[in-house]
């Protein structure tokens, strides 16, 4: 399966090779961060990464056959992420997609990007259905109930930012540059997290949402009280702030697994953390604690496989593909595309 991914500012393609037993194997990833182009301006300026796309794709993709030993007429099918993302950059990965498809008379799947995050763990770790995802990234966060391919339940999500966008603006007010989750990270690991209290948005409430609006906010009013700032300061505001998001991930994740338990009994519980975020160490050691205490599996792909990837895409291709999965050549790319919807559902032969 080759897998194209042009949603945000990686242009992305890999070969990945799915058996009919489940196994998966990574023929070639080859990813092109665009973190250079954007970085004068503080954060993704999309026409820049859909131009970027189209000088680079062609490139990339002749990259990643050549690294699988694969000539492109040897793919089954060809996978491209449709959405959601920045609708420039998903244009160009899914029309080169489709024109490859046309010409080489291969199936196209069009991929929904929060799927390929959500099935990447079956390639890495082999998890079985059903299981609970935690998303967190630049653009989205959320729990997830995975149950299987095409078949998920959204259970919370984030009512404003997303806590890779929380982490991107705290670290612009604080003037660490792009990206903000490990420049937020890196300055921490100065501070104390104990100096300053920031708030803990929604905990009280039974619902696995999150907000992080009025802890961005929080932080802006404590760093305007402050100046000019000192390097501890900066250092102190960034740990604290690191350390509150942490909390509330973990008080979130405890309801979610308690709530998976309550409603699979006896089944193993798995929580997959997928997104750019999961790479921030303060983060995942409080997973890993709450799931040692909760008896819970912590899975955590490799890096490179949570941020943006081909290899995620090509794998949910091929997921699908086995199910007999297709799309035709008039789908259309989606700047919106929530898991939970109907056409989700796999529907075999629908090319």
């Amino acid at each position: 399966m080759l897998g194209i991914e042009t949603s945000c500012d990686e242009t992305a393609a890999a070969i990945v090779m799915r058996e009919q037993s489940g196994k998966g194997t990574i023929r070639s990833n080859v990813v092109r961060s665009q973190l250079d182009e954007h970085a004068a301006f503080g954060g993704v300026v999309p026409e820049l990464a859909a131009r970027a796309h189209v000088t680079y794709l062609d490139h990339i993709i002749a990259q990643a056959c050549r690294e699988a030993g694969i000539r492109l007429d040897q793919v089954d099918a060809i996978a491209a992420t449709a959405g959601p993302g920045l609708i420039g950059g998903v244009l160009v990965g899914l029309t080169t997609a489709k024109a490859m498809a046309a010409a080489l008379g291969k199936p196209l799947l069009a991929i929904n990007h929060l799927e390929a995050h959500a099935l990447t763990a079956r390639m890495t770790n082999n998890v079985q259905f059903p299981y609970l995802m935690l998303l967190v990234s630049g653009g989205h966060s959320q729990f997830v109930l995975v149950r299987g391919v095409g078949d998920y339940e959204r259970w919370g999500t984030t009512i404003d930012d997303a806590l890779g966008e929380a982490f991107d603006k705290v670290a612009k007010l604080l003037s660490l540059g792009h990206p903000g989750g490990p420049a937020v990270e890196r300055i921490a690991r100065n501070g104390d997290a104990s100096r300053f209290k920031f708030p803990r948005p929604l905990l009280r409430e039974e619902r696995l949402d999150f907000s992080f609006s009025g802890l961005k906010t929080a932080v802006r009013l404590q760093a305007e009280a402050l100046a000019p700032l000192t390097d501890q300061d900066v250092a102190d505001i960034a740990a604290s702030f690191q350390d509150t998001v942490a909390t509330i991930i973990e008080v979130r994740s405890r309801q979610a697994l308690e709530r998976f338990a309550a409603q699979f009994p006896g089944q193993a519980m798995q929580l997959v953390v997928a997104g750019g975020v999961a790479a921030n160490l303060r983060i995942a050691a409080g997973l890993r604690t709450l799931c040692d205490t909760l008896g819970a599996t912590l899975i955590v792909p490799p890096i490179a496989l949570c941020t943006d990837n081909g290899a995620m895409v090509a794998w949910a291709g091929a997921e699908r593909f086995m199910l007999g999965d297709t799309n035709g050549l008039d789908f259309t790319a989606r700047p919106r595309w929530p898991l939970d919807t109907p056409d989700m559902k796999v529907v075999p032969d629908a090319a």
